[in-house]
């Protein structure tokens, strides 16, 4: 068994891959900690869940892996601490998603906590990272809304399937858990029930990653918060190719390039019909694709877990390829 160490283990992600972990027949979760020194301890929510004890950076030295669950800013310098201790760190905050210090201040309204660990840092989305990410020493775990919308966008670019100066419109809603935990007017119970809306419209956060690893800016993204606790649906709207459009066989083309980027991947299905819903990925670690014509646009629909998926499970997914472990262990 390869010891690891989640930092801050009480957020919703940091408790998702808690119980991935303890069904991980080769990884155990060794050191659970909060993302504070000096904090009480936090007793144990659930009968065999660990007390979470304050954050000892020392403890890092007794295990392989480290995952970090905090917030942005507050993860660089325990990954500099882990680094140097020469852990593996999978980093599920954004300290290293964006490349360039610049776009990150930009981007979180203060300077980059630790620029010189940028250019040592893989981007983690695992179908389309795998060689990197397994020789990596720091994955930045992408976030939820990104995964939604690079899996099924990456290879219809790669492949030149798309109209280059039409607009991509991808318009995406999350369950309430992507919040995170700490409660606030928007997200307490009587905001959210029976409700719905768009925010972050022209501003969000992951707009510059989706920007960044897509390599395009003319893709327009809008989040929205849907009335459930977990779950991500992205809407995805493109104009084929002229060559493409004219065949009238854009769709099937579109979902072929997709059926065969992702033919061997275990975690994303391609359908050959219907659409994806919330309650077929829930509690799992799977990305859902439908492709479908819509008059001279093709819709392409995703549907992930954002606490799996867009979290905790990519997280995991990553961490086994960076220990030498197989791919899927405590996701099946």
């Amino acid at each position: 068994m390869k010891p690891c160490a989640i930092v801050r283990a009480s957020g919703y992600t940091g408790r998702e891959l808690l119980s991935c972990l303890q069904r991980h027949p080769r990884l155990r979760a060794t050191v659970v900690m909060t993302a504070r020194a000096g904090a009480q301890p936090e007793p144990p929510v659930f009968p065999g869940d660990p007390t979470i004890d304050a954050l000892d950076l020392a403890r890092l030295q007794a295990v392989d892996g480290v995952f970090l669950c905090t917030p942005h800013g507050a993860a660089s310098e325990i990954a500099r601490r882990a680094l140097a201790a020469g852990k593996k760190v999978v980093d599920l905050s954004a300290d290293f998603r964006l490349r360039d210090p610049a776009l990150y201040q930009r981007t979180y309204g203060s300077p980059h906590p630790a620029p010189e660990l940028l250019a040592r840092a893989v981007y983690g989305l695992t179908e389309h990272a795998r060689t990197t990410v397994q020789d990596a020493e720091l994955v930045a775990n992408p976030g939820c809304y990104p995964t939604s919308i690079l899996l099924p966008l990456l290879p219809l670019l790669q492949q030149g399937l798309l109209d280059p100066a039409a607009p991509i419109v991808a318009d995406s809603k999350s369950g309430v858990s992507g919040a995170g935990k700490a409660p606030s007017d928007r997200v307490h119970f009587g905001a959210v029930h029976e409700n719905f809306l768009a925010y972050g419209v022209g501003n969000h956060r992951h707009t510059p990653e989706i920007h960044q690893q897509a390599g395009t800016s003319r893709i327009v993204f809008t989040p929205h918060l849907l009335p459930a606790f977990r779950g991500m649906l992205s809407t995805i709207y493109v104009t084929p190719a002229a060559g493409l459009a004219a065949s009238g066989n854009a769709a099937a083309a579109l979902r072929s390039c997709l059926a065969e980027a992702y033919a061997h991947e275990p975690f994303v299905r391609v359908y050959a019909q219907g659409q994806p819903e919330l309650r077929c990925v829930q509690q799992t670690n799977q990305c859902h694709i439908a492709v479908t014509q819509s008059g001279p646009l093709v819709v392409l629909t995703s549907a992930i877990d954002n606490l799996q998926k867009g979290a905790a499970g990519q997280a995991l997914q990553n961490m086994n390829l960076m220990l030498g472990l197989p791919e899927g262990d405590g996701l099946s």
